[in-house]
């Protein structure tokens, strides 16, 4: 609405700049590449995101020096339409929500979500619009700490789909630590004891964007991981027990080998279990989960990982390295493609440095990752906040054109993002 109320001189301006970038994105000659560009302190980016998307994608160094610039306004119209109880019809298709399965192998084929939030609403609604298909189950655990707002806008939009429901237990979850755990195994309870059947779940939190479809990912478990749980992860080495850190896990010169946070355990490991150190992220087996929430070796190591560092690290690898256990993987090590992320110390060796910024020593992606996110084998990608909102804006609209390309069913008018036509040609080729 403050466009419509602009000035004659500021439409002028903004149309002028508008121009300027879309020939600049276009014909960039050389010495425009190598020269920083003078611009006003704020571009807005909504008038033409699929060409600016399609350039970033493309790794075209004059789309980065503009991206600095861009102020992208489509969180603010995602929450718009959470700010007050509506019409679930409406909610659903404004948001551009899938509304049917998209294949007979997808709808075969269930998975169960828990997402972890407690900040930026509008970033969760696009991850879960991005995994959100009709015959999955998703349970959202909302912090307590969160805000009254929040929560209240939250409860809006779990109201109109039957398949999303909130944890019935809430707790205040640390980065990492026992309450991050206990709010995986709370969705576990939830998702076992709801009506829907489901064949495989998988974690994610807030700052996680898919960077597969939901075919890829059904695909990729059951060509690779059928019937199996995915838990990278491995044994301690016991000469490293030295070499340890409070905050994140330290790389062996080997490279694929963690170092857990814990110098040495406070009691000893019940039944005897030889103690794994992994992800904290997972694909399970319906099986497996059930295996979690009633074997009593899993309920000790529960109440034992109360006393660790990062038990949510140690839990779910050892666990699936039981031998008995359902799904369970005991030869496996750190193979399982579940997130793409950019460690500090991996940088120069597994991936071209982070394009964003680095916090807790992994990136947090900014527009000049896309082309390394998109190429990544990775079903997910970690991490995204809302910094710079264009670069999960460009990925969905990447990750949507995928989906419905995907398609076997006739698609929606109102599945497809608005202004994407040139987008969809340029990712055609």
């Amino acid at each position: 609405m403050s466009q419509l109320r602009a000035t004659k001189p500021g439409l002028l301006l903004c149309a002028g700049i508008c121009i300027f970038v879309f020939l600049y994105l276009r014909n960039p000659t050389p010495e425009e590449a190598e020269e920083e560009p003078t611009y006003p302190a704020v571009v807005e980016c909504g008038f033409y995101p699929d060409e600016l998307c399609s350039a970033l994608f493309e790794g075209k160094g004059a789309a980065l020096q503009i991206a600095r610039f861009c102020k992208n306004p489509r969180g603010s119209q995602i929450l718009a339409h959470l700010r007050t109880p509506g019409n679930c019809s409406r909610i659903s298709q404004e948001l551009h929500f899938i509304t049917r399965p998209l294949s007979a192998e997808e709808s075969n084929f269930s998975l169960a979500y828990i997402i972890t939030i407690h900040k930026e609403l509008a970033r969760f609604v696009q991850l879960l619009r991005a995994t959100y298909v009709p015959q999955n189950v998703y349970c959202i655990h909302v912090d307590e700490k969160a805000p009254k707002k929040y929560k209240t806008a939250m409860q809006t939009l779990v109201n109109c789909f039957e398949n999303i429901f909130i944890s019935s237990k809430r707790a205040t979850v640390a980065y990492t630590g026992f309450t991050r755990l206990q709010a995986d195994i709370n969705c576990m309870k939830d998702l076992v004891h709801s009506k829907f059947q489901w064949n495989y779940v998988i974690n994610l939190c807030g700052q996680d964007f898919p960077i597969k479809t939901n075919k890829e990912i059904i695909h990729y478990i059951r060509t690779k991981w059928n019937d199996k749980n995915i838990t990278p992860g491995v044994v301690q080495p016991p000469n490293m027990n030295s070499k340890t850190s409070e905050s994140q896990p330290e790389s062996t010169p080997e490279g694929n080998i963690y170092i857990s946070p814990n110098k040495r355990f406070k009691d000893e490991p019940p039944h005897n279990l030889t103690i794994y150190f992994g992800s904290a992220y997972y694909v399970l087996t319906r099986k497996f989960v059930e295996f979690v929430l009633t074997d009593t070796r899993a309920k000790d190591m529960l109440q034992w990982s109360k006393d660790i560092q990062s038990p949510e690290r140690h839990y779910w690898v050892t666990l699936n390295r039981l031998r008995d256990a359902p799904g369970a993987t005991p030869e496996a090590g750190w193979e399982g493609n579940v997130h793409a992320v950019k460690w500090r110390h991996e940088e120069g060796s597994v991936h071209d440095g982070c394009k964003g910024r680095y916090v807790h020593e992994s990136c947090v992606y900014g527009p000049g990752d896309l082309p390394w996110i998109i190429r990544s084998p990775s079903l997910f990608a970690n991490t995204f906040d809302s910094t710079d909102s264009l670069v999960v804006t460009c990925l969905e609209r990447w990750h949507r054109l995928r989906v419905l390309r995907q398609a076997e069913a006739p698609v929606e008018p109102h599945w497809r993002f608005p202004q994407d036509g040139h987008f969809n040609r340029r990712l055609s080729h």
